[in-house]
């Protein structure tokens, strides 16, 4: 961050400034931007204007129209051996904090390949909307590779936030902004990397490392620890792979905990790879299967960056790890599996598996840890994608002050959830001839699904993040890139890093 107004910054590539909408279709261009155009000897907001008025002016249908517009994006090119070498104007739109973290993320993807940018955007925006900023532009620039020629694109070196007076709130909220982005970042990238190297194993050295690196505690059951315990959920979806499956503790204490400082549970699912077993998938739906373990990613992130945030209370994340393979080992459809509190599942259909293995680390958390509030995060049903789309998550709950605070938290953070209702009703769909329970009763897919997982929470205030329909974004739009989203790890912190997050529940 920086006092300084860009033109007073020597030795950046690019400038930007916000484009504030006016009255009557008129725009205003922000913080900094009359200095500019005196140094550069260039009246900015005529340049804009000539822009607009080119002719055969045309906006790409996947950008904002209009200059303004939260996310659109102008560039005029800079002539001159000092200086920039292009200026960009940045529509903020009505101001929120969703204005921003779009505007950020757009700067983010015009500034590929810069070696710097200057920008006064964040400079306007309150609290909450410099912390959006900083978040759009750190996901606007997120990418992954593997090519052996390296990346067709680099983020941006260097983001220099000008007009800022030196302000203690201020570097607060950035902090906080770097470890909202960041867990959003890795949660996104433990997603997209290919499950020829992501597998239970991998995923536990991440966790291992995420608690080196954040001072957290870690312990990781092997299949045989899993065995001792009774998880045959977990040991049953996972047992075709080459790779055994595991369950990945990992625990946060805040500095002043005391013995009274509550505890919540997040439950992550973490299906490296879901083939759908011997209920095998069309092959057209086993291309996103990667990101089948984003519930699990999620909890690794967040539990990363529970410390940055303030998180007031204790945290255990625990992600139940395994690949759903095909093999002469594969749990059939009719096999009954026991979970680790005794109840028994009838699995006929062996492609509704996660809530197997869901169903295992719930009953040891209820059981185990004695937890003050239970959260399950996992891409569980296509159901959900057919109610919901690919712009919001799913979410169910038994407790109304959980499911509001999870509401708020994921509408500020820019993850947006929608609630659906635990019908009672369709408790009877769940019957088994044999077994405490059918795991695939069939439609509405996604509100029995978590009827089947409710059981696993006994009394515990419980939520349910069915996460399947945001699990991949099919292009780009706002902050999010093509590809695995890595969903949740936002909503999540900015719930848990409030100073109060049992408040009410």
């Amino acid at each position: 961050m920086s006092a300084l107004l860009p033109d007073a910054v020597r030795g950046v590539e690019v400038w930007a400034f916000p484009v504030i909408p006016g009255p009557d279709g008129t725009v205003l261009l922000g913080l900094g931007a009359d200095e500019a155009s005196e140094t550069l000897g260039l009246d900015l907001l005529d340049a804009l204007e000539a822009l607009v008025r080119a002719p055969g002016a045309t906006t790409a249908r996947s950008v904002p129209a209009g200059p303004g517009v939260a996310g659109h994006v102008s560039c005029i090119p800079v002539t001159g051996a000092d200086g920039p070498r292009r200026v960009l104007l940045v529509g903020v739109g009505g101001e929120t904090s969703t204005d921003f973290r779009r505007a950020g993320a757009a700067l983010a993807r015009a500034t590929k390949d810069a070696d710097s940018v200057v920008s006064t955007v964040s400079a306007i925006a309150d609290d909450d909307g410099f912390e959006a900023f900083v978040v759009g532009a750190m996901l606007g620039s997120f990418g992954f590779h593997w090519r052996s020629a390296g990346p067709t694109e680099r983020p941006v070196s260097r983001i220099v936030l000008a007009g800022l007076p030196d302000a203690p709130e201020r570097d607060v909220a950035l902090r906080r902004a770097i470890a909202l982005g960041g867990a959003g970042w890795r949660s996104r990238a433990l997603a997209t990397v290919p499950s020829n190297l992501k597998n239970p194993a991998w995923l536990a050295q991440q966790a291992r490392e995420v608690a080196s690196d954040s001072g957290l505690d870690v312990t990781v059951w092997d299949e045989r620890e899993l065995a001792k315990q009774g998880m045959g959920g977990l040991l049953g979806v996972g047992r075709a792979s080459a790779t055994p499956p595991c369950l990945i503790r990992l625990d946060y204490t805040p500095a002043k905990a005391g013995r009274r400082t509550p505890r919540v549970v997040l439950v992550g699912k973490g299906i490296t790879f879901d083939t759908g077993g011997l209920s095998i998938k069309p092959a057209e739906s086993m291309t996103t299967m990667k990101r089948d373990m984003t519930g699990g990613g999620v909890v690794v992130a967040v539990l990363g960056a529970l410390a940055a945030v303030g998180c007031p209370v204790r945290v255990t994340g625990l992600v139940a790890a395994a690949e759903n393979a095909l093999g002469a080992d594969a749990m059939r459809p009719g096999d009954v599996v026991t979970h680790y509190d005794g109840r028994t599942s009838e699995v006929t259909n062996t492609d509704a598996e996660g809530r197997l293995v869901l169903a295992d680390a719930m009953a040891y958390a209820v059981s185990e840890l004695k937890p003050d509030v239970l959260v399950d995060v996992a891409t569980l049903t296509g159901a959900i994608k057919v109610a919901l789309g690919t712009t919001l998550g799913g979410l169910f709950a038994n407790n109304d002050a959980l499911a509001a605070a999870l509401g708020h938290a994921a509408e500020r953070a820019g993850e947006p959830v929608w609630r659906f209702p635990l019908v009672g009703d369709y408790e009877d769909l769940l019957t088994s001839k044999v077994a405490d329970a059918d795991n695939a009763p069939g439609g509405p897919g996604a509100i029995t699904a978590a009827l089947f997982l409710q059981h696993f929470a006994g009394d515990v205030p419980w939520a349910h993040l069915d996460l399947a329909s945001v699990g991949d974004s099919p292009a780009e739009r706002c902050e999010w890139t093509a590809g695995p989203t890595g969903f949740g790890a936002r909503a999540l912190l900015t719930w848990l890093g409030s100073p109060d997050p049992l408040a009410g529940i």
